[in-house]
């Protein structure tokens, strides 16, 4: 639409990679040129990492095109290969006959023949894997043990893992450090400076065809730069809808008006604005904070005297002893044990008096400390014997084996107890069915792994019971499956999610999965990998 109105043949701004439009400033051009000594030269595994839309798959498309021709190489874009597939997708995208029904042994016999004999004829073959970062471990690893396949003095495949900052976080995992150990050159890729945008902007439009001045004003270019963050894909998107919004005026230069259009019309110009509303709200928050501990301190002294004078008036009041009631006698018992003191002797001191019957003959329970027994006179008949606390004979306290805590506690523990006998037999009974399907199901069946819990040298059931509790809140029981594997040496169970005949049916329910559950990366089985992965493990 804006392309005849400022002289431009092509479209200058596309999202799509173009080698034709490989821009080598900010540090691009340095880290193609060392990516392409490391394959040629290098061994190992090579990583490239940088944030989404930093330009790592144009490095990549880059790669492809610059290295010599006796390189060879092949591209993987799908990271939600399973472990026992990947070597037949490596396999199918070097174009390599397989044998039906090849297990995985067949078809690493056969990569490697392929390698040895690529080797003999002076070529080299690369794998460039894009979105390592969503990739499972386990997967890794099995790509890791394809760098062992080497002659006495050169590796017979090299590896290029393209990923998001994400993949730094899952090579730290313990169990994938050999897959770390093996990377020997590591590249990051970087924003974009404000120069650099400038540069990165005035390229791209001469690639296009334009042959005059600079389009964007050096305010425009610092605002742009600033809401894209120097990443590459958002330059294009905001160059591309300021060129638009400059067209629509009629004028032939952009102004940091036409790049605030645009900004307002991405998406992630909202994100923007969510994030200045954000940080307005922590500094609102962090200084409501501050006065309120600015305020509790200026009051503490007073607070500090008020509890001082509490607790004098409490002192006094507990120093003050009660004055005995008329027509009450009472009997007090100081003992450390617990005692029973029978009321008989005090029922005798009060003739004739209706309030006193047989059933206060019953032994009393009196706290650890001091414990008043009181018996009240009737006032109507004359008492026939006064008696004084001192005249009241005290019996001797006997020692009571308490067994109340005892009674109270049986039903509490059947109560903790229930849930967890309810989760346990759920989980056996899902062990069982898991059986029965692997053993009477179609190999060609697809299911979803959600979960791999590593435990060691044993099984820790009390933890397999927790993350299988927490999955079936969320996804139900019906459709969960669970198994115990050893690799390594090391125990594993494995929660499995659905049963599935079509791979679009499998990937369709793994997009509906809640994003809790997707947080641990699942991808897709077949039932054929499981089975031969339980086999091996026993």
């Amino acid at each position: 639409m804006y392309y005849p109105h400022f002289g431009l043949k092509e479209p200058p701004f596309k999202i799509t990679p173009n080698t034709d439009f490989f821009f080598s400033g900010g540090n691009r051009g340095a880290v193609l040129d060392a990516l392409v000594y490391a394959i040629v030269n290098g061994e190992g595994i090579i990583k490239v990492v940088g944030e989404v839309g930093s330009g790592k798959t144009m490095l990549c498309r880059m790669l492809q095109t610059i290295l010599p021709e006796r390189v060879e190489s092949i591209y993987l874009a799908n990271p939600s290969v399973a472990p026992e597939d990947v070597l037949d997708a490596i396999a199918f995208e070097l174009q390599l006959d397989l044998p039906k029904d090849a297990d995985r042994l067949k078809v690493m016999q056969i990569l490697q023949a392929h390698l040895l004999k690529r080797h003999a004829e002076g070529r080299q073959v690369v794998i460039f894997v894009e979105e390592a970062q969503g990739m499972p471990l386990a997967t890794l690893e099995e790509i890791r043990l394809l760098s062992n396949l080497e002659t006495k003095q050169d590796k017979l495949l090299q590896i290029v893992l393209f990923g998001q900052p994400e993949l730094d976080v899952n090579l730290n995992e313990t169990h994938i450090r050999q897959l770390r150990e093996r990377i020997t050159h590591s590249f990051h890729l970087g924003p974009l400076q404000t120069k650099d945008v400038g540069e990165y902007l005035i390229f791209r439009l001469r690639a296009a065809g334009y042959h005059g001045p600079h389009l964007f004003t050096a305010a425009a270019i610092k605002r742009l730069s600033g809401a894209a963050e120097g990443l590459v894909r958002r330059v294009n998107i905001l160059a591309d809808k300021a060129l638009l919004s400059a067209f629509a005026e009629n004028t032939f230069q952009v102004t940091p008006k036409h790049v605030k259009a645009a900004i307002q019309d991405s998406e992630f110009g909202s994100k923007l604005k969510s994030n200045w509303t954000y940080l307005f709200g922590m500094i609102l928050v962090i200084g409501l904070l501050v006065g309120l501990v600015a305020y509790v301190w200026m009051i503490s002294p007073y607070s500090l005297k008020i509890d001082h004078t509490a607790n004098a008036i409490s002192a006094v009041r507990s120093s003050v002893k009660p004055m005995p009631e008329k027509n009450t006698v009472a009997a007090v018992v100081k003992k450390n044990a617990n005692p029973v003191v029978s009321t008989d002797t005090a029922s005798k001191l009060v003739a004739g008096s209706p309030l006193v019957s047989a059933s206060q003959e019953k032994s009393v329970p009196v706290a650890n400390q001091v414990v008043t027994q009181s018996i009240v006179v009737d006032k109507q008949k004359p008492v026939q014997q006064k008696a004084s606390v001192a005249s009241v004979p005290i019996v001797e306290p006997v020692t009571v084996q308490q067994t109340v805590q005892t009674v109270e506690t049986k039903p509490v523990e059947k109560l903790a107890q229930k849930p967890i006998e309810t989760t346990q037999s759920l989980l056996d009974s899902r062990f069982e069915a898991t059986k029965s399907w692997l053993s009477s199901g179609s190999p060609d069946q697809i299911t979803l792994q959600i979960k791999s819990l590593r435990f060691g040298e044993q099984f820790n059931d009390a933890q397999l019971k927790t993350e299988f509790d927490m999955t079936r809140r969320q996804l139900g029981v019906e459709n969960l499956y669970v198994y115990r594997k050893k690799q390594g040496g090391e125990n594993y169970a494995v929660i499995l999610y659905g049963v599935f005949k079509q791979r679009s049916e499998a990937l369709a329910a793994l997009n509906k999965l809640p994003s809790q559950i997707k947080n641990n990366r699942p991808y897709l089985r077949t039932l054929a990998g499981i089975n031969k992965e339980v086999e091996q493990g026993q």
